[in-house]
């Protein structure tokens, strides 16, 4: 991986960028990086991450563990997405 001599901020979005987002865009959805403070990161999610109900798992067993692996100096990954307004999520929660 290339992010030795990156600021945090750029390790964070390069994961993004190789790792994250081609994974999550075979699903219809994408991951924005919105700001990195200290150890904490703050995304949102969108397309048919957006309200999905496989989001949360998403987050915290692929997305999060990627970056706490590659990025130790992160210690949170906050999600920042309004999932009640998604409209169109890849897998539908059940009754929907």
């Amino acid at each position: 991986m290339m992010l030795i001599g990156r600021t945090t901020s750029e390790k964070v979005q390069f994961l993004i960028d190789t790792e994250i987002n081609p994974g999550v865009a075979e699903h219809g959805g994408f991951v924005r990086v919105l700001d990195v403070q200290g150890d904490t990161v703050y995304l949102k999610l969108g397309g048919g991450c957006q309200g999905c109900g496989a989001a949360d798992f998403t987050l915290r067993q692929g997305i999060e563990s990627i970056i706490k692996r590659a990025v130790p100096e992160i210690h949170h990954i906050i999600d920042v997405t309004d999932h009640s307004a998604g409209t169109n999520p890849y897998y539908r929660r059940p009754g929907q």
